[in-house]
């Protein structure tokens, strides 16, 4: 008999309330949960994907060890240990260090994984730790830190209430929302409209979200801190600053002014695209209008000066009124808040070996991974534990970090399917996953334009034998600490205390310390979730820095300036291509391709304007040959006028090859951009990928 059963949707960061219908042992459908209190029905394609992923047989259940005759699974205790001691083993040899640790996307869409994965990493005492942050949000973290004194004190855009939103390189529409958790975006932004706001979307693409604007202005891909540095020199220009109730609680406003003296429209509208008067008009319509917002995201952070951006980003919001309040940039009240819990955040504490980068958050940027593995020395990395991420295909240079990995003394996997990451480790741990984990969105409850909490309790048991993410972690920590003998009286008793604590009780404790006295009994008698109401202006009592002042001019971008004035005065036409990149809304990165229902209506092109083609004497629907820096590829290529000419834009995610075991995905496996992407193309102030505006040439093939 067909049963129901209530979830958010964990694919992407809008969490989306389902309605599953099972019976028992297998999903008979998914549907968008009308009675939820966030996404009130809305789901997207992706959803149904949980059912495929459920029921895939390419799936792993059991761990699996690579041998000369191919994957051969193993007991759990016997996993667990031959990896333990292969760490140790690297660690005593050649010191703690030559262990890394790279974490996938994810990692923070699973509570279990959040809570404990930590607390192994902490045991390896590696600074070669990596993720995907710095391939995508790390500037906001960045300049958190700077501004507001904690990493994850990001303001997101209060769309809900707002009347005039900017969107700077984002695709709401097609990614949901990104550090803006907001089901049904589609219609929220609508409602903007409905309430006579306007909606301006720059972007080198006229996306899907461009057609649902009001204005859409083209921008040459890297370009966006000189449009941001004019936008701040029309504020002064034309004494539109209005700091209001934060001038005592500011510092570092009295050098503003000069910052953007030499960056008036008039002299950067070569550089970025954007007619003079268009972008004063629109300065002006943004400092003028009472709730309005500028939000930037994924095309803003990962470039050349990403940093420099988010930067901007905060600094226009809070000198025209818009922070901290209704309709502008706001802070979330989670009833789960990890900024007590976790650091603040640090830069520069260390540096990596070859070349150089500093740390930020206690990690370093993924973009120094390969040659931190293949440049021989002291602390060469050794050997890897890749936590749910699939770098060959998500990271620069991916073909690079390939041949890295095959040069690995050991590597381990703790992921779900052998793809073209896991392909390379010695050892694969799979964790229950999806439908048989119970969740609660830690991370995206803080990053949503309402204040919300929902728990989901598990739909299926975990198969005979499996574990847990959490359990995977801790006992890989225990098996270490036995391994280093390091298992000390004061250890053991922790780790039994521990495991005392599932996830479940871990989210209990944390939700009882919160705002809203809410536990898990009280919310599991609301599988609906719970609305916590609009988000609310909560400055400056909730900064964390030590003078309880806005940083709005740290020192490191004084330092970093230098380096945007030297590109403005040494600017000169590109003679490349700009590469850009391409979300898509039936996958997520790399990880949704082996779902048929989802790749059925994908495709992997190269977009390109009609006026390109006809310079390269190239037909319509053919392919073509593509180089960068650090390599070369060949796709079918689309010509479309919504893309700005001498722009290219390819999906990422896409690449599958090699002895993958991903029999959907491996029928269209696509082409990997991040064999084109340059990995010493970075910010070099936060060590941020600049995946955009990569100079590539192209050719007929």
């Amino acid at each position: 008999m067909p049963q129901t059963h209530y979830r958010t949707c964990n694919l992407c960061e809008a969490m989306c309330g389902l309605v599953i219908e099972h019976d028992g042992k297998a999903v008979i459908s998914i549907k968008g949960d009308m009675d939820d209190e966030f996404s009130q029905g809305h789901i997207c394609p992706k959803a149904l994907a949980l059912k495929d992923i459920y029921e895939d047989p390419n799936r792993l259940k059991k761990p699996v060890k690579k041998t000369e005759s191919g994957w051969m699974e193993i007991p759990w205790d016997q996993a667990i240990k031959d990896v333990t001691d292969a760490l140790v083993s690297t660690r005593k040899k050649y010191g703690s260090d030559a262990v890394g640790v790279y974490s996938g996307n994810p990692n923070v869409h699973n509570s279990g994984a959040i809570l404990s994965a930590p607390e192994f990493i902490k045991e390896l005492r590696t600074k070669n730790k990596f993720s995907a942050t710095s391939v995508d949000q790390l500037p906001h973290q960045y300049m958190a830190y700077l501004m507001y004194g904690h990493q994850l004190q990001i303001p997101i855009p209060d769309i809900d209430r707002t009347d005039f939103l900017i969107i700077l390189g984002a695709n709401p529409i097609i990614s949901n929302g990104s550090l803006l958790s907001a089901p049904n975006i589609k219609k929220r932004l609508k409602n903007i409209q409905e309430r006579g706001g306007k909606i301006v979307n720059i972007d080198p693409r006229y996306t899907e979200t461009s057609a649902k604007s009001d204005q859409h202005l083209f921008i040459r891909p890297g370009s966006d801190v000189f449009m941001l540095l004019s936008m701040l020199h029309v504020l002064f220009d034309e004494n539109l600053v209005k700091l209001g109730r934060f001038e005592p609680h500011q510092k570092g406003f009295e050098e503003l002014h000069q910052v953007a003296d030499n960056y008036s429209p008039d002299k950067t509208a070569t550089i970025t695209g954007i007619e003079p008067e268009v972008l004063k008009a629109l300065t002006k319509e943004f400092a003028n209008t009472q709730k309005a917002v500028l939000y930037g995201r994924m095309g803003v952070c990962t470039q050349e000066f990403g940093g420099m951006c988010m930067w901007l980003v905060n600094v226009l919001n809070i000198l025209t009124g818009h922070f901290d309040e209704p309709g502008g940039y706001m802070f979330t009240t989670p009833a789960i808040d990890l900024k007590p819990q976790i650091s603040k955040g640090h830069i520069g504490k260390w540096k990596s070996r070859v070349r150089g980068l500093p740390e930020v958050g206690g990690e370093l940027p993924s973009s120094v991974m390969a040659e931190e593995m293949m440049t021989p020395g002291e602390g060469q990395i050794k050997a890897m534990v890749i936590s749910a991420g699939n770098p060959v295909l998500s990271t620069p240079n991916g073909a690079q970090l390939e041949k890295a990995f095959e040069s690995l003394d050991f590597m381990v996997s703790i992921d779900i399917y052998i793809n073209e990451t896991s392909k390379l480790a010695n050892i694969i741990l799979p964790p229950a996953t999806g439908l048989e984990t119970e969740l609660y969105d830690v991370i995206f409850h803080t990053l949503a334009v309402r204040n919300t909490s929902k728990y989901s309790t598990a739909l299926f048991e975990k198969s005979d034998g499996a574990k847990y993410d959490w359990e995977v972690f801790r006992g890989l920590k225990m098996a270490y600490l036995k391994s280093m003998n390091k298992m000390t009286l004061t250890k053991r008793l922790q780790l039994s205390i521990a495991h005392l604590f599932s996830p479940e009780k871990m989210l209990n404790i944390l939700l009882k310390k919160g705002p809203y006295d809410l536990s898990i009994k009280k919310l599991k008698q609301k599988p609906h979730g719970i609305d916590l109401g609009a988000l609310k202006s909560q400055m400056p009592a909730s900064l964390y820095s030590k003078d309880k002042k806005i940083n709005l001019f740290p020192n490191e971008i004084k330092i970093d300036l230098e380096r945007v004035k030297n590109k403005f005065e040494t600017y000169k036409p590109e003679r490349d291509f700009l590469l850009i990149g391409r979300r898509q809304l039936r996958t997520c990165n790399s990880w949704l391709h082996n779902s048929q229902r989802l790749l059925k209506n994908n495709s992997c092109h190269l977009y390109l304007h009609p006026e390109d083609a006809q310079q390269l004497g190239l037909s319509d629907n053919g392919n073509i040959r593509v180089s960068s820096r650090v390599g070369q590829i060949v796709v079918p290529f689309e010509t479309t006028e919504e893309i700005m000419p001498g722009v290219v834009s390819l999906p990422h995610g896409w690449g599958h090859k090699g002895a993958i075991k991903l029999d959907v995905a491996s029928t269209s496996p696509g082409t990997n951009i991040n064999e084109l992407t340059d990995d010493h193309f970075v910010d070099q102030l936060t060590g941020n990928a600049a995946i955009n505006g990569v100079p590539v040439n192209l050719e007929a093939c």
